[in-house]
């Protein structure tokens, strides 16, 4: 993994090559091993190196072919790269599949990208027809932010290399909406106007001032799967276990992540067969017994005897990161797991330089709770009966994240409301953490506005099959949400991670299956966790999922209190700002120190972040 970033200048009287060194530099920690930039003419291009295949010289970026015609800057890894090495005709300088992907380009152009089997973000650059192909992988594993004026156009992997770039930065409304109301900028988003990522699975050529936008992948509808389930057990397993051994390639020290559930576990089990010696690591909560699953972690490297690490957190560890996890977003990313992402990142980076992932699984094949909740709130039972009768009363229930009964009441309420809803308004409400976003805005957005968004993943169809639910999270939480913090946490601790579950052919083979082998009664991800129960622990066997989660609302009751105070509830600087509804920020503070404070603390977290990146970023 590394960084990249680049220019095309459309105004001949202005010089941007400073601009992008210092775009190319605040990309450092992406790559701590090699910065170098290329510009001609009305091009620039910047790369930043994390060495992790061909570590020598010959490698580095960015790279230029025999005849200085053709150079390419290139983010991330092309796991076939040897295979399709095959079909050139090239007497290549190194090993690295950065120079494979050159030349690919240089023979086959765009029409290369649906070869590819890896994930990337890369720009190409032609001299002789000063055109420049940007192209991103096909579930955004890899991101890749763009801006464009009428005097250039600006690229980077994150945001903060964009901003060295002249623009006047402004909120972007709806984004700012959404946001709020996700925790996370969704689709094509960024909190500044003017700002856009490229979407999965798409390039685009510049080419003079004309600039053309494609996807060279979608997410069509399958064909479906015809075989019986265990037919599906057996090739879910077969194709994880290629995948696992395509991401096994590297020339520096490879690791796992191991969390203990099903789907890191998996992938453990896959890469012992290709590493004997894998080294896992595995972080818990000292302080926090409800979310520690070391002890399962544990049970899983004992199985596959892994040279396994934990690192056993305090709450004070976790305290102690929340500067350094808010400085380096240049976005607001309100997904309080980033906490421990980052902390694991840091912990791991010191051992290995690249590190497999179960992330993808979830999303595939239906692992989240909301995932269960859709798929039963349409079925005519008693339990659900009976729960419409006490809606009112579990609404009154308090609610929280932070325990076990609080939480059953906050799932129990959202449930209730859930089946007066058409399939469609589903989504949206399980993919929400404030429903009440507009509200919080100084300027609230208009609902036209609001669906208008919304409508672009409708394609005038009102119902949802729980398959097309878990494609809207491939376009929608996959790419904006948790690739994103994965991406964001371990460039940061300069750690490449690779997610064997996206896999192209993995993907392409979850979608065939019917919601039936995914969802079963009350299990999730039935299919995946079947196709490996005779391999794992058996007390991994239907647990719960706890996840990622920090004692957010207990910090801002106390640790937290006056940062809190300072950040969020400065009555004048929401004034002066114009950015929130000041009364209805005000009246957060009540509800976070009341009897039922619900999700307010996540509420808070968005607003936190946002006015810590504001104030960094913006004034």
């Amino acid at each position: 993994m590394c960084g990249i970033t680049g220019y095309k200048n459309f105004a001949n009287d202005s010089d941007l090559s400073q601009s992008l060194k210092k775009a190319t530099s605040v990309l450092d920690k992406r790559g701590p091993d090699n910065q170098a930039t290329f510009t001609h003419e009305s091009v620039g291009l910047g790369h930043t190196r994390l060495s992790i295949i061909d570590t020598s010289a010959r490698g580095n970026q960015p790279m230029s072919d025999k005849s200085g015609r053709y150079t390419l800057v290139f983010n991330g890894e092309i796991y076939n790269y040897r295979e399709l090495a095959n079909e050139l005709n090239v007497d290549f300088q190194s090993s690295s599949d950065t120079e494979v992907l050159l030349y690919l380009l240089i023979q086959q152009r765009e029409q290369c990208l649906a070869k590819l089997n890896g994930f990337f973000a890369f720009a190409f650059y032609d001299k002789e027809t000063q055109a420049l192909l940007l192209a991103r992988d096909r579930m955004g594993i890899k991101p890749l932010h763009y801006y464009r004026n009428e005097n250039f156009l600006a690229f980077g992997s994150e945001l903060k290399a964009l901003m060295q770039f002249p623009f006047e930065r402004t909120i972007d409304q709806s984004a700012l909406y959404w946001y709020l109301r996700l925790t996370y900028l969704p689709h094509d988003m960024s909190m500044l106007q003017g700002v856009k990522k490229l979407l999965p699975g798409h390039s685009m050529t510049i080419k003079g001032n004309e600039i053309e936008i494609k996807p060279f992948w979608e997410l069509e509808k399958p064909n479906p799967f015809h075989g019986n389930y265990e037919n599906a057990k057996q090739t879910t397993s077969q194709l994880l276990e290629q995948a696992v051994e395509r991401r096994m390639v590297a020339d520096v020290p490879l690791g796992s992540f191991l969390s203990g559930g099903t789907d890191s576990s998996a992938v453990v089990s896959m890469a012992t067969k290709f590493n004997p010696n894998l080294h896992t690591f595995s972080i818990g909560y000292r302080d926090h017994d409800f979310f520690d699953e070391t002890n399962f972690a544990e049970l899983v490297a004992n199985k596959f005897q892994t040279n396994h690490t934990t690192f056993s957190l305090t709450n004070d560890d976790l305290l102690n990161s929340l500067d350094e996890v808010i400085n380096y977003i240049d976005e607001p990313f309100a997904d309080s797991s980033a906490i421990p992402t980052f902390i694991l990142s840091q912990h791991v980076s010191q051992h290995i330089k690249v590190a497999l992932s179960g992330d993808g699984a979830d999303e595939l094949f239906g692992g989240y709770y909301k995932h269960l909740a859709f798929q039963r709130s349409g079925e005519q039972t008693l339990p659900n009966s009976i729960i419409k009768w006490l809606a009112p009363f579990l609404k009154s229930l308090p609610s929280s994240r932070s325990s076990t009964a609080g939480n059953f009441a906050r799932r129990a309420a959202k449930y209730a409301q859930l089946m007066q809803m058409k399939s469609y308004q589903k989504y949206w409400h399980l993919a929400s953490f404030n429903l009440s976003a507009s509200e919080l805005m100084a300027d609230p957005l208009k609902e036209e506005t609001v669906n208008e968004f919304i409508n672009r993943f409708q394609d005038g169809n009102d119902d949802l099959s729980l398959n097309e639910f878990l494609d809207m999270d491939l376009r929608i939480v996959l790419p904006g949400d948790m690739l994103t913090k994965v991406d964001l946490m371990s460039m940061a601790n300069s750690l490449e991670v690779r997610v064997p579950f996206l896999d192209k052919d993995l993907v392409a083979f979850a979608r065939t299956l019917p919601p039936h082998f995914k969802i079963d009664k009350n299990r999730r991800k039935t299919v995946l966790q079947d196709a490996f129960e005779h391999i794992l622990p058996k007390e991994l066997h239907h647990r719960s999922k706890k996840g990622f989660e920090v004692p957010m609302l207990s910090w801002m009751r106390n640790e937290l209190k006056s940062s809190v105070e300072e950040v969020v509830f400065d009555k004048d600087f929401l004034e002066n700002q114009q950015v929130f509804n000041p009364t209805r920020v005000m009246d957060l503070q009540q509800k976070l120190f009341s009897q039922n404070p619900g999700d307010v603390h996540s509420t808070l977290w968005t607003l936190y972040v946002f006015q810590k990146w504001y104030k960094k970023w913006m004034l």
